[in-house]
Formats: structure tokens, sequence, C-alpha cells
């Protein structure tokens, strides 16, 4: 595992941090941060969900979308990797009903709800790569780094246009 080391040199006491030497204690250490990433995403898709939910009454297709958010983040808790998909896609869906409300409309209740709404998304929005990762597993396609790499570029575009599809 990772240790620390008090190295004495020339009277002096310095701190170094001990590398992972073997494979296995990478991996390990990796699988951890992953770990953390995907709790941390989980939990702001939750924190999301939650405050997006009340300001959605309005729109078509808000608390749809703010119910199938907290699902998959509950899913994401319980450590299903293809839940990144649906938080992904769930927060592309849900970014025109949110920002709008932040910035356009509304009180300043509901203007403050929306930006704290905004700022739980990014974690998810910035998990754009990884959700297009799950969507080829879960597809099972032939050539998955082209595929992923395509659907990413889809992903980048599906999120330009709800950003967008409010000022129309």
């Amino acid at each position: 595992m990772v240790g620390v080391m008090d190295l004495r040199s020339q009277g002096e006491d310095v701190l170094v941090t001990e590398l992972p030497r073997s494979r296995h204690q990478r991996l390990v250490l990796a699988r951890r941060r992953r770990h953390r990433r995907d709790a941390w995403l989980a939990a702001t898709a939750m924190l999301s969900a939650l405050l997006a939910l009340p300001l959605a009454q309005n729109a078509w297709h808000g608390p749809e979308v703010a119910a199938i958010l907290a699902i998959a983040a509950t899913a994401q808790f319980a450590g299903h990797r293809w839940a990144i998909a649906v938080i992904v896609l769930s927060e592309l869906l849900l970014l025109p009903t949110v920002w709008p409300r932040a910035f356009l409309e509304g009180d300043l209740g509901s203007r403050i709800s929306a930006l704290i709404t905004l700022g739980a998304m990014v974690p998810g929005l910035l998990a754009m790569r990884r959700a297009a990762a799950a969507l080829v597993v879960l597809t099972g396609q032939r050539h998955p780094r082209q595929m992923r790499r395509w659907l990413h570029a889809g992903l980048l575009v599906s999120c330009a246009i709800a950003i967008a599809v409010p000022w129309l």
C-alpha cells in the first residue's frame, strides 16, 4: 500500500510518499479513485434531481427526467457503471428546463435553486466521455474506440443544442 517514509538527509526531515510498486497496488488505488469519482457523480446527480424537481413542474418533461435522474443516481450509488450514461443523458434533457430559470425568468428563490442545480449538474456533464464509453459497452458495438468518439461528439452536440433550445 501507500506508505509514508521519513528520510533524514543532511540533518533535515523530509516527508516522502512511496509510490505503489506493484501492478496490483496501482490497480487497487485506481479502483478507489474511480469509486470516489463515481460516488461524487452520484451524489451531485441526486442533488440536482432533488433540486430540479420543483423547478420542472411547468416543463413538458421535467418531473419525469428528474425522477429518472434520481433513479440513475441510486443505481450509481449501488455500483452500476451503466448508470453514468443515464445520468449524463438525463442531465442533458433536464438542462433546457433548468438553465432558463437560472438566468431568464423566475423570482430570486427559484433562481438561486436553479443556479445550485446547474452547479450540481457540472460533474455529470463533465462525465460525457465516461458516459460514451458506458454506452458503447451497453450496445456491444464492433469498433468501440471509434464508436466512443462518435457518441462523445454526439453528446457534446446535444449539450450545445440543449443550451440553445430555450433561446429559440
